[in-house]
């Protein structure tokens, strides 16, 4: 995690528990998955049983997350239970999004913990379940010892730089995948397709499938700041990109926009767009947000207007991505993540998530998830500044600088866009200022140096 450090259990001032020799029962460890689902979840509950098993405990699967410790709903999980689950998308368990601190919620998970004799709690799922789970801990007085497997495809959890969150790999690879076809589709029927994918406030999903396929234009929320974008501007950019590839002789085309895009919009512009609802912690419901189809009707109606005809249609990636079959990197990411869980609740640690950093087990405490001055869950954003964000947008079929700066490629466009020079100038250039002439961040040329 940027600017924090993470720790184990010989630093962290966590004492390890007194052991009772006299004791006539094996610890209990209760494991549960809750939010939404990402590749990868049934490979922690595997190695997390696995391993609790290998070390004398008994193992208590809890169904449908949260919900399960408040009915009390749970079965004990053998070996035989979890030994090729790993292989499987979904979780085996059951998930759900109950909160463990609504209503008296809280006060029938302590009951159903002291019940049934749980010493251990791992939980899997983002920053909602990791908090929930430091509420039942505090709530037992700390009897009750916790760790957190931190799991999304956003890939927006503040882990180290470099460490994406589990399943996000593998929603990445199918992602692609179902792009790879899109674009054989658009090739083939001389069409543009646009394609929204998941990520609430993050681009890593978008920039990752979009880079990896080849998608002649990523958009992510990024890039725009906090309530500074128009729904103008998204369709400006796309709109470009299209004259762009039909100066170039292409009639068709693929964009992946993040969904985090409507997040990005100004208050003013959210007003405008049809009410979507929202959840119960109060975000909007961007997948019930028709962005996607609103950008395609503006770009298709502005594109006739210059008697271009295209076709252009929305397609969502999202729920196809997150119950998939995990790819062999998250498999065995997962297996270190729950063996580390295991791991540092045997050595006495608690109230911690996770992290597996360059192959090397770290702890980081709860609280660090969490920006210490607003009390919200702190997000990785994509680095728009970084080398892998420039290479992606040098490889983009989007408007730049050098378009404009060039007269015959100015030109060129203008003719694709049926329109003057001077004209094409005016309407699109505004797009491109304050960035670098060949997306190359500072500086066009940099010098080469050789060990």
């Amino acid at each position: 995690m940027p600017n924090e450090k993470s720790f184990d259990v010989e630093n962290a001032g966590v004492k390890k528990p007194e052991t009772n020799k006299s004791q006539s029962r094996p610890k209990r460890l209760a494991v549960l998955a809750s939010g939404g689902p990402a590749p990868g979840i049934n490979s922690v509950i595997s190695a997390v049983t696995i391993e609790a098993i290998n070390r004398g405990w008994e193992v208590l699967g809890v169904k449908d997350g949260y919900r399960g410790l408040v009915d009390d709903d749970m079965k004990q999980l053998s070996r035989e239970d979890v030994d090729w689950i790993h292989f499987r998308g979904g979780a085996v368990l059951g998930m759900s999004r109950t909160s463990p601190v609504q209503g008296d919620n809280l006060e029938k998970i302590v009951a159903t913990i002291k019940r049934r004799g749980i010493d251990f709690l791992v939980t899997i799922g983002g920053d909602g379940t990791a908090f929930g789970a430091s509420f039942i801990a505090a709530e037992t007085g700390g009897v009750l010892r916790c760790a957190h497997v931190p799991k999304t495809i956003d890939n927006d959890l503040p882990l180290p730089e470099g460490v994406p969150s589990f399943g996000y790999t593998t929603a990445c690879h199918v992602g692609v995948g179902m792009v790879q076809n899109l674009i054989i589709d658009a090739q083939t029927t001389r069409r543009w397709h646009l394609v929204t994918t998941m990520g609430r406030q993050a681009g890593h999903l978008a920039i990752g499938i979009g880079k990896a396929s080849g998608a002649h234009l990523t958009l992510i929320p990024e890039e725009f700041g906090i309530d500074g974008a128009t729904v103008d501007k998204f369709v400006s950019i796309i709109e470009g990109a299209v004259i762009k590839g039909r100066a170039e002789g292409r009639h068709w085309g693929l964009a992946v926009i993040g969904e985090g895009l409507v997040g990005a919009l100004k208050a003013s512009e959210l007003e405008k767009l049809p009410d979507a609802g929202r959840d119960s912690f109060g975000n909007i419901r961007l997948a019930n947000v028709a962005l996607g189809t609103i950008l395609c009707d503006q770009v298709t109606r502005r594109l006739a207007e210059r008697g271009i005809d295209v076709a252009m249609r929305e397609i969502k990636l999202g729920y196809e991505l997150r119950c998939a079959d995990p790819v062999p990197f998250d498999i065995e990411y997962t297996r270190d993540l729950g063996y580390g869980a295991v791991r540092f609740l045997a050595d006495g640690g608690t109230n911690a998530i996770v992290v597996v950093d360059h192959k090397k087990r770290t702890y980081v405490p709860f609280e660090h998830m969490r920006d210490p001055k607003t009390g919200r869950p702190r997000v990785r954003n994509v680095d728009i500044n970084s080398e892998n964000y420039h290479v992606a947008r040098r490889y983009m079929q989007r408007l730049g600088r050098r378009d404009f700066a060039d007269p015959q490629q100015l030109a060129r466009l203008a003719a694709a866009a049926n329109t003057t020079p001077e004209a094409f100038k005016s309407e699109f250039e505004r797009l491109v200022c304050g960035e670098p002439m060949d997306f190359d961040g500072p500086g066009e040329k940099r010098e080469l140096k050789l060990n």
